[in-house]
């Protein structure tokens, strides 16, 4: 009698370890990254027409924390490479989130507990990364690299200003149109608290990273942390670092006091990957007037993203009036597109509609050439100039 209890038991536990590894990433991901279902904007042929002629560059997606095939059309999430082919874009930013704390939410978070780790487990990744951030970063990059050697040149890794001429190049010739992909890091604690282990990432194919996500770390306060605070000592070398490995640094996440000693210190172009603008959506994450004009005084972008917590709702055209006020506040070289697809967002619109974003600007009033500025080319020249290491005699950025 025991032992059919037992193994009934065990039969159970079976069953129950197939749902979870086989549902549970996939209910996590649907249940995560929705599309709302409200009505899309009317796009003109104008806008088609326009559309198919920019190069279109995304400063953010949290894509490869998921387990799906990039090269295959999904019936969940924002993106992939066939929906980046539908949408026309040019170059997508991919990060690595690496730890979330459970209850995560935008005013206070500890750095006490991790949803990422039982997602890691039910997706069967390497143990290593069971107990290791670093380690679920280089997962990562060997996700997109092998995407990328598996995609008969359709999906092409960036990590230099060469990358990026031979992926524009490339573009102008017959479709599919190649995509770009460039990684990137959602804050650095994925560095285990030794700064050497930024080399490493550089060396899997890391070229931008935040210092924060949603809990204070050793470098820097997050603007969800309890404290809140700005840079510390190892945060500063670590600012110094990336500038010299070309890095691009994105401020992203960063509590005001990390912002404003970022700005302070940068001798390079620094991004604000993906959120939006208080002045037409006051959320404590999005960046005040101040620090849209100390992004754009180093020569920086600020990527506009898609979602409720980044624009005060899910059209289009919210998205847009806060590209506006960018571009009349500091001018339109200073305005990008950041996403955030796959981040735990509802959106309107996935990536294969993003001509809804080309019309809202359009019916904002703003020309063919800014069009482009912001879809892609602002993006373009940033990382141009910050993927470059840096040589120590190019002067500092002077901030008043």
């Amino acid at each position: 009698m025991i032992r059919k209890l037992l193994l009934g038991f065990a039969a159970l536990l079976t069953v129950a370890a197939a749902v979870f590894f086989t549902f549970g990433p996939r209910w996590a991901e649907g249940s995560m990254n929705r599309i709302d279902g409200e009505p899309l904007i009317e796009v003109s042929d104008e806008a088609k027409a326009l559309h198919e002629t920019l190069t279109i560059v995304d400063l953010h997606s949290d894509t490869l924390l998921w387990d799906r095939d990039l090269l295959q059309r999904a019936s969940r999430g924002h993106m992939d490479l066939p929906r980046l082919q539908d949408g026309n874009v040019a170059l997508q930013v991919f990060s690595s989130v690496t730890k979330t704390p459970r209850g995560q939410n935008y005013d206070a978070n500890g750095a006490d507990s991790d949803n990422i780790t039982p997602l890691v487990i039910a997706q069967l990744q390497p143990v290593g990364t069971w107990t290791s951030l670093l380690e679920r970063s280089l997962w990562h990059a060997e996700e997109l690299d092998r995407a990328a050697a598996n995609s008969d040149g359709e999906l092409m890794t960036i990590a230099s200003p060469r990358d990026l001429q031979r992926l524009i190049g490339e573009r102008k010739g017959e479709t599919p149109r190649p995509v770009g992909a460039l990684l990137s890091i959602e804050g650095l604690q994925n560095l285990e608290g030794d700064l050497a282990n930024l080399d490493r990432l550089r060396s899997a194919g890391f070229r931008m990273a935040s210092l924060t996500h949603f809990f204070d770390t050793d470098l820097a306060g997050s603007m969800h942390g309890l404290k809140k605070g700005g840079l510390t000592d190892m945060g500063r070398a670590a600012i110094r670092r990336m500038e010299e490995l070309g890095m691009v640094v994105d401020i992203a996440h960063c509590s005001h006091a990390c912002v404003a000693d970022i700005l302070a210190m940068a001798r390079r172009p620094v991004v604000s990957s993906h959120g939006g603008v208080q002045a037409t959506c006051d959320v404590n994450r999005n960046l005040t007037d101040a620090e849209i004009r100390g992004v754009a005084k180093t020569g920086g972008v600020v990527g506009i993203g898609y979602w409720d917590g980044a624009v005060c709702g899910t059209s289009p055209r919210d998205a847009a009036r806060a590209m506006k006020h960018v571009r009349d506040l500091v001018g339109i070289e200073y305005v990008a597109l950041g996403s955030d697809y796959d981040g735990a967002t509802t959106v309107r619109f996935d990536t294969s509609q993003l001509v809804q974003v080309t019309q809202a600007l359009m019916d904002e009033g703003f020309t063919d050439d800014e069009i482009r500025a912001v879809m892609g080319e602002n993006a373009l020249r940033v990382l141009r100039e910050d993927l470059e290491p840096l040589r120590m005699s190019v002067p500092a950025v002077p901030v008043p």
